[in-house]
Parts: C-alpha cells; structure tokens; sequence
C-alpha cells in the first residue's frame, strides 16, 4: 500500500469566532484548496473545545505537501482572498505531520 503524509492542524479560535470561522472556512477556504490540489480529509469544530477546529489534509509526499502549500499559500487569491478575515479569527494554532502507512 502507498505511503501518504497526513496533516492535523487544530486552531485555538478567538472566543465566540467558531461559527464565523467555520462559516469562511466551509464556504471559501476549503474550495480554494480542493481547487489547488489539496486532499481535505476532514474539518471543522471540534467537539470538546466550544474555541476548537479542526483541518486534516494527505499528500502524496513531505514534498507535494510544502509544494501545494507553497503555492497556495504564496498565490494572490489566497493573499488577497479569505486570509485576512481566516487568521483573523485564530488565536494560536498547532500543525503535526506524520505518515499513514495503511
């Protein structure tokens, strides 16, 4: 079986923002990253932290991973686009990248 790196993002929202996070990040941030290659496995609030989300995308590789990010996150319609209102919103957020194996 093929050997996929996953990402786990968890955000810290600012309080009482989970809904109008959720609401930018369902709405034009998920599609953006769908468009740009990205696999989104799952997101959204997280269901022990009324501040909590959530974000677990794969990639092919540690190195598609930094490339579509790269690019992503470098391109003007992220920039320009949903950013300013997403990060916002967060008041710290945490990133762990392992490999699944299955």
């Amino acid at each position: 079986m093929a050997t996929r790196i996953v990402e786990i993002r968890t955000y810290k929202l600012r309080p009482g923002s989970r809904d109008a996070f959720h609401r930018l990040v369902s709405e034009q941030s998920i599609p953006m990253v769908k468009k740009w290659g990205h696999e989104v496995l799952a997101f959204g609030p997280a269901i022990d932290d009324a501040d909590g989300y959530f974000l677990i995308r794969a990639y092919d590789s540690l190195e598609d991973l930094r490339s579509k990010q790269d690019k992503f996150y470098g391109s003007d319609a992220w920039k320009l686009g949903p950013r300013e209102a997403i990060v916002s919103l967060i008041e710290s957020d945490s990133n762990t990248i392992f490999t699944d194996t299955r």
